[in-house]
């Protein structure tokens, strides 16, 4: 998928004040749909220099994804890697396969903000952002309880987003 062609959608979804529209073409293009996403919709937006994004809905239901209205202020690199966060929290939260702890479902989540394992189609974000993920997965991690079974299950992965994040920080 060609970024420029993507931007230049986006930009003219923006220019006609498109937000929902702009998003959702993401997530088509990108093929990060699920059954479970329910659909698009509005968040308060933190600030002109911060973002959040959510999936929200009860485990086993489906997931709307609220965004803010400036998403598309931000580098669109960061913007497709949040996204990807989110759909794979639609996921997550699936019937039949959701992940109940929220510890567990970040770290993934951040996990794949890094390696793209399950959507190898989403471009790595700049550096910069790549260490707040790995920072925010280590944080998550130690969140699973020290020596904890989930600790144990994602000792692999956690060793992995340790070596990465000395890479970029070199």
């Amino acid at each position: 998928m060609n970024l420029e062609t993507i931007q230049s959608h986006i930009d003219a979804y923006k220019s006609n004040n498109q937000i929902l529209d702009a998003a959702s073409h993401i997530i088509s293009s990108f093929n990060l749909d699920h059954e479970n996403f329910a659909g698009l919709d509005f968040r308060e937006e933190l600030s002109a220099n911060s973002i959040l994004l959510t999936a929200e809905g009860a485990l086993g239901e489906s997931q709307i994804v609220r965004i803010p209205r400036n998403l598309f202020d931000f580098d669109l690199k960061l913007v497709l890697n949040l996204l990807a966060h989110e759909m794979l929290h639609v996921r997550q939260k699936a019937p039949g396969n959701f992940i109940v702890e929220r510890n567990e479902r970040e770290f993934q989540a951040y996990y794949e903000m890094l390696f793209h394992k399950i959507f190898p189609q989403i471009p790595d974000a700049s550096h910069f952002s790549q260490k707040q993920f790995a920072e925010k997965a280590l944080e998550y991690y130690k969140r699973m309880g020290e020596n904890s079974d989930l600790q144990i299950k994602y000792a692999e992965q956690k060793i992995e987003v340790e070596k990465h994040l000395e890479k970029i920080t070199i």
